[in-house]
């Protein structure tokens, strides 16, 4: 397993839509330990495919280092699907690997219900809520091209530009790899 940069925000990847994955081969499972690899690295509790440079509609998630999940067990989905959003909204803060230093407070729905594909190629379907069903719409959004700021008030926003820029120009202290300009 390698850790891989992680792509930051004006990286072009983070805004283009992930691609379904078609069949599993030995190359997306490799690519799915340098996630799980470099998402641990990171201290991160999720990470998207595009958020290491790849494609695919993929995102890990490792939850077990966060008080009341000690046992949960890592979890890879390929081409989730959210089905399910519960009326009932939560405003948390929120980081991301890809916005380093940046933390926003993000509306999200309380609990979900998600389709996807285990690595095994069987479909599954969970309910989340509380901190697991934030991350899987956290990481799902960046399947969609979407990110934090995309999530805020336009007056948030306004406010987050000039750290956004910072980020970006890549004037940020950090203790992972990232991608270059």
């Amino acid at each position: 397993m390698a850790i891989i940069p992680i792509t930051i925000y004006g990286d072009k990847i983070l805004r283009q839509k992930a691609q379904q994955v078609k069949a599993l081969s030995d190359d997306i499972i490799e690519k799915i330990g340098d996630m799980f690899e470099t998402m641990r690295n990171a201290n991160g509790l999720g990470l998207a495919a595009n958020q290491v440079g790849f494609r695919e509609s993929i995102f890990v998630l490792d939850l077990k280092g966060v008080d009341g999940y000690e046992k949960f067990k890592p979890l890879v989905m390929i081409n989730p699907q959210i089905i399910l959003e519960s009326e009932k909204k939560i405003i948390l803060e929120e980081g991301c690997l890809s916005l380093p230093t940046l933390h926003a407070e993000v509306e999200r729905s309380e609990s979900i219900k998600v389709r996807f594909l285990n690595t095994d190629e069987k479909e599954v379907e969970i309910e989340a809520d509380r901190l697991l069903a934030r991350v899987i719409l956290h990481e799902n959004d960046h399947l969609l091209g979407m990110m934090i700021p995309d999530r805020v008030s336009e007056e948030l926003r306004k406010m987050l530009k000039k750290d956004l820029k910072h980020i970006m120009d890549r004037e940020i202290q950090i203790d992972y790899p990232i991608t270059e300009m």
